[in-house]
């Protein structure tokens, strides 16, 4: 029976660190699409449709979703 409970807890940890690991590749593709968009003038942005105020909600949709 404790090998059982082993197992399980093993489980656990694996799950663990593989959210940790999803959780920081999404606030990665956050910052690399904050960064890519802030490095952009004012007209290239106005030519996209982007406002700068809205950069930061940009990147965190397509980082996070809706």
């Amino acid at each position: 029976m404790a090998f059982a409970q082993d197992i399980q807890t093993a489980d656990r940890g694996t799950s663990f660190f593989k959210e940790l690991g999803e959780r920081y590749a999404r606030y990665q593709t956050y910052r690399a699409t904050l960064r890519e968009l802030s490095e952009l003038t004012t007209r290239d942005l106005a030519d996209l449709g982007i406002h700068r105020s809205s950069i930061r909600a940009i990147a965190h949709e397509a980082a996070y979703g809706a």
